[in-house]
C-alpha cells in the first residue's frame, strides 16, 4: 500500500537507490559512487564499462517497475568499519567514503531490491511504498568524482519522482517548457550568440541581432543611471598583484582568478571585480564630506577561472560584463543611498517586465570584520528599505558576507522560476584595506562607507534569463529587428521600401523582404525568427497609402492600417517599454 506521508525527499531519495539496483543488473562490474536525493529529483553516479544513452534509460526504468512488483522490505543495518570494507571490497569509492566516516560514527547500510548501499538514509520501508507510474529517468550528464575536474569523470543518470502520477505529468509538461525556452537552443535559432570551445569555453561571442538587444539594455542601463544621479566610469582590465593584495582577492580569491602575466618585472591579473578600480578613483584625490555621496557606475567586463563542469551557456560563463556601482558616502546618508538603491533596482526590473519580486537579507556571520553599531545601523538600514517598500523578503542569519550584510533581490520568470539578480552589499573591508578617507564637518578624516550595487547581474547572465522568460519573443522596445515589410509581389517592392523607410526614419528598427520568394515563405521566415510585427503591402495597400500588420504570436492580421497610426501605435510601445505581449 502506497503511503501518501511519505517525506518526498525519502521517496526520491529510495527511487536513487532503486535506479542503482536496475544499473547494476546491466552492469555488473559498475562502480557506485553517490546517490542522493535533490531538489525535484535524484541522481546516482556511476563509472560504467561503456557510455549509455536514451535507449538504456528506458531499459533501466522498465528494469525498475519489475524490481517495484516485488514489493521487498527495504532493510537497514549498522556494520563495523571491517564489515562495511568488506560488504565494498569491490567498490574503490565506497571504500574511499567510509574511510572518510569518523571513528565515532555509525556505519550505515541500506539493502533495496538486492542493492546494498552505504548510506545514512532516510528510506522507505518497503517498496511497495513506491509508485511505478510516478517517477523517471530525465536525463545523463557527466559527473567528476567529488566535483574535482582532476578526478574521473562518471556517468550521473538523473531522474524524478513524485507521490502522485498527475504530480509527475505536470512536472514532465514544466520540462518540456524549459526545453523549449533554453537561452542555448534559441540562441542559435534566433541567431544571437555563440560559445566555441575550441576558442576557449565560457566565452560569449555576440552576434549583430543578440548585440542589437544588447545595445538597447546597455543604452536604456546608462540613461537610467544619469537620471538617476550615478555618473559612469570605466577602468583597466587588469592590474598589478600589489593591488589585489591590498584588496585580498590574492588571499581570498586567487583561485578563481586567472593566472598572472607578467610585465615590468610584476605580476598583473585580469580583474575579477571592478572593486579595487572605483577604490583607486576614489584615491585620487581628497575628499569632503560635502562631496558625498560619490555612486560611480561602470558596465565593467570581469573575468573568472570557472570549472569546466560548472560553466553552462551564458548562465555560467568565464568571461562577462557586470553592471557594477560602487557607492561611497558618510555613514549618515546610509539610510537614504539603501533606500535609494532598492527603488533604483526595482524600477530596472520591473522595466524588464519582472513583477514578481522577493528579496533575501542577509546578515553578519560569526566571523566579520568592522564595527558591531556599524553592522546594526547597515542591516537595520536594508530592513528598512524592504518594509517601505513592501518587498517580500525572508532573513539569511548568518549568511552575509564576512565584510558587510546585503540585500539579493530575485525575480520569478514566466515558469516561476527565482533567478537572483540584484545585489546591494555593505562593505566596511574594502576602505579599511584601502585606508580611504574624507574631511567631516568637524574638521577630522573620517572612513566612509562603501556599498557594492549591481541591479542585472551581468549582461550575459541577464540576456539568457531574458531569452528564457520571453522564450525569445522579446517586448518591442527590446527586438533587434521590430519589424519586417513583405510585399506581395515584386511589383510592391517600391511601395515596401517607402513604408520601411518611413519606419526607420521614427527609429524603428525596420527590415524589408525583397527576396525572390513567396510571400507566405517570407511571413513563415519572419514568425520562426520572432519579429513582432509583419507589416504586408499589395495593390490595395499602395493605391490606399496603408499596411496590412500581423502580430508575432496571433492569427489575427489588421487590415488598412495608415502608416502614420501603425507608427505612433509603435512609437508608443517602444518609448513607455511596455512588456505586455505574449511570453507564454
Amino acid at each position: 500500500m502506497k503511503d501518501n506521508n511519505v517525506d518526498l525527499s525519502t521517496l526520491r531519495h529510495s527511487f536513487s537507490h532503486l535506479m542503482a539496483a536496475a544499473v547494476l543488473s546491466f552492469f555488473p562490474q559498475a562502480q557506485i559512487a553517490i546517490g542522493p536525493s535533490i531538489e525535484n529529483g535524484f541522481y546516482y553516479d556511476f563509472e560504467l564499462p561503456r557510455t549509455i544513452n536514451d535507449d538504456d534509460l528506458e531499459l533501466i526504468s522498465e528494469r525498475m517497475k519489475i524490481l517495484l512488483k516485488e514489493d521487498s522490505p527495504v532493510i537497514h543495518k549498522v556494520v563495523s568499519r571491517s564489515e562495511a570494507k568488506k560488504i565494498f571490497k569491490e567498490q574503490k569509492y565506497k571504500l574511499e567514503l567510509v574511510d572518510s566516516i569518523s571513528e565515532k560514527e555509525d556505519i550505515s547500510i541500506y539493502t533495496i531490491a538486492g542493492f546494498t548501499d552505504l548510506c545514512r538514509g532516510p528510506h522507505v520501508k518497503n517498496l511497495s511504498e513506491l509508485n511505478k507510474d510516478s517517477f523517471a529517468l530525465l536525463s545523463i550528464a557527466g559527473s567528476y568524482w567529488r566535483g574535482d575536474e582532476n578526478n574521473k569523470m562518471l556517468t550521473r543518470i538523473y531522474g524524478t519522482a513524485f507521490k502522485k502520477e498527475k504530480d509527475l505529468k505536470e512536472y514532465l509538461n514544466y520540462l518540456e517548457e524549459v526545453k523549449k525556452r533554453d537561452h542555448r537552443k534559441l540562441g542559435v535559432q534566433l541567431d544571437l550568440f555563440s560559445l566555441h570551445e575550441e576558442a576557449g569555453p565560457g566565452l560569449c561571442y555576440w552576434h549583430p541581432m543578440g548585440a542589437r538587444i544588447r545595445n538597447q539594455i546597455e543604452m536604456f542601463w546608462k540613461k537610467e543611471h544619469y537620471d538617476n544621479g550615478y555618473e559612469l566610469v570605466y577602468t583597466p582590465h587588469v592590474g598589478k598583484s600589489t593591488l589585489w593584495q591590498t584588496s585580498g582577492h590574492l588571499d581570498f580569491y586567487k583561485e578563481s582568478m586567472y593566472s598572472p602575466m607578467q610585465m615590468d618585472k610584476c605580476d598583473y591579473y585580469v580583474k575579477p571585480m571592478n572593486c579595487p578600480f572605483a577604490i583607486m578613483i576614489y584615491k585620487n584625490s581628497k575628499h569632503s564630506y560635502r562631496e558625498l555621496p560619490f555612486r560611480w557606475a561602470e558596465l565593467g567586463t570581469v573575468y573568472r577561472y570557472e570549472k569546466l563542469g560548472s560553466l553552462h551557456g551564458l548562465l555560467r560563463v568565464r568571461g562577462f560584463t557586470q553592471d557594477d556601482a560602487h557607492i561611497f558616502c558618510a555613514p549618515k546618508d546610509m539610510e537614504d543611498e539603501i533606500l535609494k538603491a532598492l527603488r533604483f533596482a526595482l524600477h530596472i526590473l520591473r522595466s524588464f517586465g519582472f513583477e514578481k519580486i522577493k528579496a533575501y537579507l542577509s546578515t553578519r556571520p560569526e566571523k566579520s570584520v568592522g564595527d558591531l553599531k556599524l553592522w546594526e545601523s547597515a542591516e537595520n538600514s536594508l530592513r528598512k528599505a524592504l518594509e517601505m517598500e513592501k518587498i517580500e523578503y525572508k532573513i539569511d542569519e548568518g549568511g552575509g558576507a564576512f565584510y558587510g550584510p546585503k540585500i539579493d533581490v530575485r525575480v520569478c520568470d514566466a515558469l516561476s522560476r527565482e533567478w537572483q539578480l540584484s545585489t546591494i552589499q555593505f562593505d566596511f573591508n574594502l576602505p579599511e584595506r584601502f585606508k580611504l578617507t574624507y574631511v567631516d564637518s568637524d574638521g577630522v578624516e573620517k572612513r566612509p562607507l562603501m556599498i557594492h550595487r549591481a541591479l542585472l547581474g551581468s549582461i550575459e547572465r541577464f540576456f539568457g534569463i531574458l531569452i528564457e522568460h520571453y522564450a525569445g519573443n522579446f517586448p518591442l522596445w527590446l527586438s533587434p529587428v521590430q519589424a519586417i515589410v513583405v510585399p506581395i509581389s515584386q511589383k510592391n517592392d517600391d511601395y515596401a521600401k517607402k513604408v520601411c523607410s518611413i519606419l526607420k526614419k521614427n527609429d524603428i528598427r525596420v527590415n524589408c523582404d525583397l527576396r525572390d520568394e513567396r510571400m507566405n515563405a517570407k511571413i513563415r521566415d519572419a514568425s520562426e525568427k520572432k519579429i513582432p510585427y509583419t507589416i504586408i503591402v499589395g495593390d490595395k495597400e499602395e493605391k490606399e497609402e496603408t499596411v496590412s500588420v500581423r502580430y508575432f504570436g496571433s492569427k489575427k492580421q489588421e487590415n488598412g492600417v495608415a502608416v502614420s497610426s501603425l507608427v505612433s501605435k509603435m512609437r508608443d510601445i517602444i518609448d513607455n517599454k511596455k512588456t505586455n505581449i505574449n511570453i507564454n
